[in-house]
């Protein structure tokens, strides 16, 4: 987690002046917060972190021993294939994340109706990969998201505008899942090749072969 520190310091004329810190990895805090101890002027030290939220160090203190025992730094690809023929969509996900000392991975795949191009099929996919983060158990914490589908990832990001009503039907619920975990999401679009895992799984669960495997990596 990033962290930056704001500080409220007493000057020996009695003057208050607030100074704030860049951003640093939250592993460096106790070793910071040593060297600051040093200053007697110093009144108040408060927290901010990188979903903007504003602590105490008491309250990050219970919150940091919280955060390490859950799942954290998520990285999602997403794909989703759709047959237009056929009118059937798959849908692939794989999900990284550590909790505690661990790594794990969690590779899913679904065949989802009432999907109608494969524009939407990459939004339906993303929805169902967000919404994978909550059955994790895993909230209030940056998430990378990686893709290919190109559309979904700028309209989601607000930089491309989006006119179809399906579509920005998907976008609302993606939006409001996110917020409704507080996850800040990390956008990423990334070449077909380098998002073969999603690809092979959407392609599987076209195929009729579905795969729920969560392991813990070595």
């Amino acid at each position: 987690m990033k962290i930056k520190l704001i500080l409220r310091y007493r000057t020996p004329n009695q003057a208050e002046v607030q100074f704030e810190t860049n951003w640093f990895d939250d592993q460096m805090l106790e070793f910071i917060l040593n060297d600051f101890s040093k200053l007697r002027g110093i009144k108040t030290i408060t927290v901010l972190d990188d979903m903007g939220a504003e602590w105490s160090l008491k309250e990050f203190g219970k919150l940091k021993k919280k955060v390490e025992a859950e799942a954290r730094n998520p990285i999602i690809f997403f794909d989703g294939g759709y047959q237009k023929g056929s009118g059937e969509t798959g849908i692939g996900i794989a999900i990284y994340y550590e909790k505690g000392d661990d790594r794990f991975r969690l590779r899913c795949n679904d065949k989802l109706d009432g999907i109608a191009s494969s524009n939407e099929a990459e939004y339906a996919a993303l929805f169902n990969a967000v919404s994978m983060l909550e059955e994790l158990g895993i909230r209030h914490t940056p998430c990378t998201i990686k893709g290919d589908g190109q559309g979904a990832l700028k309209q989601l990001a607000g930089e491309w505008p989006c006119y179809q009503p399906e579509l920005c039907n998907w976008l609302d619920k993606i939006e409001m899942k996110l917020n409704e975990l507080h996850i800040m999401p990390v956008l990423e679009v990334i070449s077909r090749s380098d998002n073969k895992e999603a690809d092979k799984l959407a392609r599987q669960a076209l195929e009729n072969k579905f795969i729920h495997s969560h392991t813990k990596l070595v």
